[in-house]
């Protein structure tokens, strides 16, 4: 009688040439395949023949699993089974032990020559193998690019940022809007570069302020909102970030003169209009706080007088 790994195997597609990693499509997904050097985002559970729960899972992550391929993945098979898939897809692979634990296995989890079933969710992938070969040159290297090659990785590494962001990755997301930062540190040789250089720059700028605010840290909130703010000292979601920085910082007087510069350029804008609000009962509940430590002062003064 087979088993059932090998019943499976029967009817799944051979992906490595020698059988060694075959697949089978659960869902399709939709577009290209994961380019080499990937950074993928997945979901994946790995099982043993006869096991009803997985030895291995990221599923029970409060965030998928964020993988660059050539340098996180230690499987093999699951690098090559990786390679043939699209956004969206999920599958079923099989990997031999040649590319999954080898002869030895892994104690105590995995015995020696194991044959392991993966099942893999590939939510996403960003083709980030250009920013990361560029961020690892030399500074004097990254000098010889183009313009236009620059603004393009730094593109790519907030398109990164963004991701992350999204999901809550605040730290993550830092780290790559400051790469993207990084990488447009260069100098202009015209006014047109300069131009293009500063536009990159300011959303960049905008991206770290914001997230700072998120990561609770306000005067690095701050730095990045008035850097923004000396490339286009009119840019509305600059002066706002600053405002709120400067709230959560109690400088009431500086938020309310962010915040009334953002007002006027966009009076309509509720977002603006209720931070006023809160800044307007911040600032009562200080005055109050203030006045009852006076009275309490001038009290006690009295009393031993």
């Amino acid at each position: 009688m087979m088993s059932v790994f090998h019943q499976l195997a029967q009817q799944m597609e051979d992906v490595s040439g020698d059988r060694g990693v075959l697949k089978e499509v659960i869902r399709p997904g939709k577009g290209g395949k994961v380019p080499c050097d990937a950074t993928v985002i997945l979901k994946y559970s790995g099982y043993l023949e006869h096991a009803d729960k997985p030895f291995d899972t990221s599923c029970y992550r409060r965030h998928p699993k964020m993988m660059k391929l050539g340098e996180d993945i230690t499987l093999s098979g699951m690098e090559i089974g990786l390679l043939t898939m699209q956004r969206g897809e999920l599958s079923r692979f099989l990997f031999s032990p040649k590319y999954a634990y080898g002869t030895l296995g892994c104690s105590p989890l995995i015995p020696p020559s194991a044959t392991v079933l993966f099942e893999i969710e590939l939510l996403d992938f960003l083709d980030t193998a250009e920013s990361d070969l560029f961020c690892a040159l030399s500074p004097e290297v990254q000098a010889t690019f183009s313009l236009d090659k620059i603004i393009k990785i730094a593109g790519t590494e907030r398109e990164f940022g963004n991701y992350l962001f999204k999901r809550n990755r605040f730290y993550d997301a830092r780290d790559r809007y400051k790469r993207a930062s990084s990488v447009l540190s260069c100098k202009a040789s015209c006014e047109e570069e300069r131009k293009l250089l500063e536009a990159a720059q300011l959303f960049v700028a905008l991206n770290l302020s914001l997230t700072y605010l998120k990561l609770e840290r306000p005067s690095r909130a701050l730095k990045w909102g008035e850097k923004a703010l000396s490339i286009d000292n009119r840019n509305t979601k600059a002066l706002f970030r600053c405002g709120q920085a400067c709230l959560e910082m109690r400088e009431y007087d500086k938020a309310r003169n962010y915040l009334l510069k953002a007002q006027w350029l966009e009076p309509y804008n509720p977002e603006i209009n209720n931070e006023l609000k809160r800044l307007s009962s911040c600032y009562q509940d200080y005055m109050d706080k203030e006045r009852e430590m006076c009275f309490l002062m001038f009290r006690s003064l009295s009393m031993r007088h």
